[in-house]
């Protein structure tokens, strides 16, 4: 007998959601600054591998009465795989750029035939990535010099169910980026109780430098 579909899953709203929207023709900066030669058309192309794997994956997952990805994972690993995703396609369009093998290295982007195995624990040349759900305050767990790319997206999470939030598709909000120095970070911190890893935020200064030199904007 086939799977009983649970009711979450029976809304037109969710089988709606599970094809990604669209990037919006157009919308991208011909005038972005980004290092080594790479375009906004390169990461659009990425950007439209994702928005269509995506899809394939949630509408496989319907059909066997699974929720889709976004909604499965949590919103961390999510976000993860959005920004490894980006990691993984640039190179295959601007081959001044692979993908540093180093394991945790950073950036996530470094110069092509410049590290000894293309791999390197810690470069100042390169671009780090990051996926997220959020306008600013971009995080991480160094205050590092580096380029650092952000792709803002929208989409659902696993707790939207039972918060009766409507389902919505996957998509792209926003991507910009800027050379960040240390001084574009600062240190969260945490409590004395607090099992949170400490991390570092992006000043909004530093926001406000990424921001201005957006690569592609959905509004």
């Amino acid at each position: 007998m086939p799977t009983p579909r649970p009711a979450a899953l029976e809304s037109p709203h969710e089988a709606a959601a599970c094809t990604p929207r669209p990037l919006v023709p157009g919308k991208y900066n011909r005038q972005a600054d980004l290092p080594f030669g790479l375009l906004p058309q390169h990461i659009l192309e990425v950007m439209g591998e994702f928005l269509n794997l995506l899809g394939v994956v949630n509408r496989a997952l319907r059909e066997h009465s699974y929720p889709r990805l976004e909604s499965m994972l949590m919103p961390a690993n999510f976000s993860s795989i959005v920004g490894e995703f980006m990691g993984a396609g640039i190179p295959r369009y601007c081959p001044a750029f692979v993908k540093n093998r180093y394991h945790n290295g950073h950036p996530d982007l470094i110069p092509a035939g410049v590290f000894q195995d293309d791999s390197a624990q810690h470069a100042d040349e390169g671009i780090e990535i990051k996926a997220s759900r959020y306008g600013g305050g971009w995080q991480g767990h160094n205050a590092e010099n580096c380029w650092l790319m952000v792709f803002e997206f929208e989409s659902s999470r696993p707790s939207d169910d039972v918060k009766h939030i409507t389902p919505v598709p996957f998509r792209f909000v926003k991507v910009c980026g800027a050379r960040l120095t240390q001084n574009d970070w600062k240190f969260s911190g945490r409590s004395e109780t607090s099992r949170r890893t400490i991390t570092a935020s992006v000043t909004p200064g530093g926001c406000a430098r990424m921001l201005a030199n957006w690569i592609y904007r959905a509004d």
